[in-house]
């Protein structure tokens, strides 16, 4: 069974209380979805196994540890899951990077796939889906199902601001699927938007409308 993570830590809501300012500008609001992106990969890497090693320091021999081999990848949710992929490999330099891409039909209202672009040994790889914002949780959820099809058996999902909506989507269709969210917030409006949210996380991040 899955489990959600909800991050309670002071600079996490220091920075999330920053990212919701309209008045912050594209650079800065880059940066902080980067350095957020970074506490969220520390807490959903906890579970990482390691190994020991010995090694020599400048005064002698010791055992030290170091992690046991695990593949690793990342995958945003096109477009604005690129804003977490620098965050993350901060954390993991040595993971691959995948790439979804969806979009919602007008008419059904569902996701439809337009790109997809994973790691040839995607099914062999521990995958952090990554995407800023959990809404009604329609695309993460597909993602996901994208990725279960293609033979990933472990799946975690990371995000910035969730909608208890999109949550209890992802817990729905995918159980096995660890949540990492830096801020839950209260509900969705009319149009679909997170309540208090910080509006449309891609066009903040690329500086579009």
């Amino acid at each position: 069974m899955g489990k959600v993570q909800v991050m309670d830590h002071p600079l996490i809501a220091h920075k999330v209380g920053m990212l919701r300012r309209e008045s912050l500008g594209s650079k800065e609001f880059r940066a902080i979805i980067g350095e957020i992106a970074m506490f969220l990969c520390y807490e959903a890497t906890r579970g990482l196994k390691l190994r020991d090693v010995r090694i020599k320091t400048p005064i002698c021999e010791t055992t030290a540890k170091e992690l046991s081999g695990k593949k690793l990848a990342v995958v945003p949710i096109l477009r604005a899951g690129l804003g977490m992929v620098e965050g993350m490999l901060a954390m993991i330099p040595a993971a691959k990077v995948g790439h979804i891409g969806l979009y919602r039909d007008p008419e059904t209202l569902k996701p439809v796939e337009y790109y997809c672009k994973l790691p040839a040994d995607c099914g062999e790889r521990e995958v952090f889906v990554v995407d800023p914002m959990l809404a009604t949780g329609g695309s993460s959820s597909a993602a996901i199902t994208l990725l279960k099809e293609k033979g990933v058996r472990k799946i975690h999902f990371l995000c910035i601001i969730a909608a208890p909506e999109g949550v209890e989507k992802i817990l729905k269709d995918h159980p096995d699927v660890d949540i990492y969210i830096a801020a839950l917030d209260e509900k969705l409006n009319e149009h679909g938007y997170i309540v208090p949210g910080l509006g449309d996380a891609g066009d903040r991040i690329f500086g579009t409308k």
